[in-house]
């Protein structure tokens, strides 16, 4: 349920347009399809296939209403112990079980990752209600509204591309891509430039997929943490380094601690 707090985490990159000398220098408003047109060569410059860049891109058309989302973002402030206490308890017996039934997989992931189950079903839990609400918004389309917009243009550019990237590569189709509003993909809510860099296929089936494949979410949401730094054996609440590491997922306090205090739960029980 990361989207709460989308506004704080997201990252992307920069736009070109459809002329390369006219255009080129113009990283967001204008001309949609021409825009669009210089996406398309852009993506074809860094290796992407047309194959891919035509099936992803042919017929995305602008969404007002991703905008609209996008601008109407507030502050979010609700306290910890508002926060923790709608989040947590609803979930808390779901999330036991949830521990239980996959016990073979956390366990090989804490061997390989160093990150303990209850951490990464407390993501799971609040991030999507262990993948109940992952989102149904077309990521391509998304991405694309929000890179061409001209509030963070040089951020959302680079997730778009990052999409292509995973579509060239064969993890899921376009069609397949579906999640939040601004582009977080998953169970777990990965941005595309984080899905290509942390997602494994731990299922054996010689895709990513952070959408349907419950082994690929976990193992890859524990490789994030370690890519950031996680320390085997140590512990997470407020002031260790680890906590510090959960921080990476969500720069928002109310939120890690959050995480921290259900993971504490899940870990006692």
């Amino acid at each position: 349920m990361r989207s709460i707090f989308v506004a704080m985490t997201l990252v992307a990159l920069w736009i070109g347009a459809a002329e390369p000398a006219a255009a080129a220098n113009v990283p967001c408003g204008g001309d949609f399809g021409a825009w669009l047109e210089g996406v398309k060569q852009e993506a074809a410059a860094q290796g992407i296939s047309q194959r891919t860049i035509q099936s992803a891109l042919a017929g995305v058309s602008f969404d007002p209403t991703i905008i609209a989302r996008d601008h109407a973002q507030g502050v979010f402030r609700q306290s910890f112990e508002q926060f923790s206490g709608r989040m947590v308890p609803p979930r808390l017996r779901r999330a036991e079980k949830l521990l239980h039934q996959y016990a073979p997989v956390f366990a090989r992931i804490q061997q390989q990752y160093g990150v303990p189950g209850p951490v990464i079903v407390a993501i799971w839990g609040l991030e999507t209600d262990f993948g109940a609400n992952s989102g149904k918004f077309p990521t391509i389309r998304s991405l694309a509204t929000l890179a061409y917009d001209c509030r963070r243009p040089e951020k959302f550019r680079g997730e778009l591309l990052a999409a292509l990237r995973i579509v060239d590569r064969g993890d899921m189709s376009p069609t397949d891509m579906r999640g939040a509003w601004a582009g977080e993909i998953g169970q777990t809510q990965f941005l595309p430039s984080s899905y290509l860099k942390y997602a494994v296929d731990y299922d054996g089936n010689g895709r990513r997929d952070l959408i349907h494949s419950v082994p690929d979410v976990l193992a890859s949401t524990a490789n994030y943490l370690k890519g950031y730094g996680w320390q085997r054996g140590q512990p997470w609440g407020e002031g260790t380094a680890n906590f510090q590491v959960l921080l990476q997922w969500n720069a928002s306090q109310v939120y890690t601690r959050t995480v921290a205090y259900f993971a504490e739960r899940l870990a006692g029980s």
